[in-house]
């Protein structure tokens, strides 16, 4: 089966949460690989690869977030990714 790669942007009270190591628990767990990095604006940028299901089970996830996260909004993108990643991985 495929892998899909998509970019997760999220939007709202999301950072100093353990947004990223909760987003990290939740790939790890679904057998996803990629990454989680805080943007300048306040946001996460997620980039996940993975079965499309798993994929899908983990955006669901990212919409709820961690107990004191606040999500206002997700975008969602399909993209083409040379990168293969072997693990989840949070950035600084």
């Amino acid at each position: 089966m495929a892998n899909t790669t998509v970019q997760i942007i999220i939007i709202g009270l999301v950072q100093g949460v353990s947004f990223r190591y909760y987003a990290k628990k939740l790939a790890v767990s679904l057998g996803l690989t990629g990454f989680a990095k805080n943007l300048g604006d306040g946001s996460i940028n997620v980039l996940v690869q993975g079965n499309k299901d798993n994929i899908d089970e983990f955006i669901g996830g990212c919409k709820k977030g961690p107990e004191q996260a606040k999500v206002e909004n997700i975008r969602v993108k399909e993209i083409n990714s040379k990168e293969k990643f072997n693990n989840f991985e949070i950035r600084y």
